[in-house]
């Protein structure tokens, strides 16, 4: 049981697993019992979600996935932060995934938390803290762009978070470089269900 999928391709497969979950097709692939027995000793997930942790964002959901299919890695506004890059780079490095999608949502909750904080300049406490600080830049270019609205600010967070991703980790950089692996970001709308390419960087 081998992937074989370049970058293109997975995605394409995302692509056409989120179309059948919006038209309310979904096929639930790869969840019986014979797929569970292939999955004991291997894994050869095909894409990396980085997830915000929203329980509206179920990523084998919206992309109707099924056991193996998909190495998921979720934090409240889909942060940044050592833990996560070192999932991601083992997703790359070790089980040879083709691509990675940085996913966001619309009405985020931490990306709320950051644009009230910097409206009022009231800091949350404990490590809401931290996430709001992390997610304050894109709040603040997406100001600067003269967008106010906090769905414009979760595009330039996902927009972000791909750059970061590339800046933060030499393996994924290049990777993409070598043209093994893509980095997608990705917006979900909560409404209709359908996920929106952003930004990319690598082979699509």
């Amino acid at each position: 049981m081998t992937t074989n999928l370049s970058p293109a391709q997975a995605w394409q497969k995302l692509i056409d697993g989120n179309a059948r979950f919006v038209s309310g097709e979904s096929i639930h692939p790869n969840q019986d019992a014979a797929r569970r027995s292939e999955l004991v000793n291997e894994q050869h997930p095909f894409a990396i979600i980085f997830g915000c942790s929203d329980s509206r964002l179920a990523a084998e959901i919206i992309f109707d996935l099924g056991l193996g299919d998909a190495f998921v890695v979720r934090t409240a506004g889909h942060v940044l932060g050592d833990a996560v890059i070192g999932s991601l780079e083992y997703g790359v490095d070790v089980l040879n995934v083709p691509l990675i999608v940085v996913l966001g949502h619309d009405s985020c909750g931490a990306v709320t938390a950051a644009k009230n904080t910097v409206e009022t300049g009231e800091m949350p406490r404990g490590g809401l803290r931290d996430l709001v600080e992390r997610i304050t830049p894109s709040v603040l270019a997406a100001q600067r762009a003269g967008f106010t609205d906090v769905n414009d600010m979760v595009i330039e967070n996902v927009r972000q978070s791909t750059e970061r991703l590339l800046d933060s980790s030499r393996a994924v950089s290049e990777a993409v470089d070598e043209g093994k692996v893509a980095v997608v970001g990705v917006t979900y709308r909560l409404a209709d269900g359908k996920a929106e390419c952003v930004s990319g960087f690598g082979a699509l």
